[in-house]
């Protein structure tokens, strides 16, 4: 559950407040209705956008309670909740497919003569 503080980033574009997927900002009020105010700001620190958000939105990617970021796999999770289920199965996969490689990989250098 997103508390105050945390950076979240957004999985969508938000039409007219020129906010797109992948920008990050910050949580700075929770609504009762599983509203989140969120503030996005520029490098210099100005606002660009103050505006309330609901959990479909966007994921944590930063905690204020740990002051760590969130690991990529609670990421991932967060994200896949958000997929229809043929999207889930794709990114089930891709995953797959990353683990092959990587395997395939291991195993040809833990074989492979010339690697030593």
């Amino acid at each position: 559950m997103p508390d105050l503080f945390d950076v979240i980033e957004l999985t969508m574009d938000i039409p007219g407040h020129e906010l797109h997927a992948g920008m990050q900002g910050t949580i700075v009020e929770r609504h009762a209705a599983d509203a989140y105010e969120v503030e996005f700001t520029d490098e210099s620190g100005e606002t660009l956008a103050l505006l309330a958000l609901h959990p479909h939105q966007f994921i944590v990617v930063w905690r204020a309670s740990t002051g760590a970021p969130v690991p990529v796999a609670e990421q991932v999770t967060a994200l896949m909740e958000a997929l229809p289920e043929h999207a889930g199965r794709e990114v089930l996969d891709f995953a797959r497919f990353l683990h092959e490689r990587r395997q395939h990989s291991y195993s040809h250098r833990v074989t492979d003569p010339t690697t030593t």
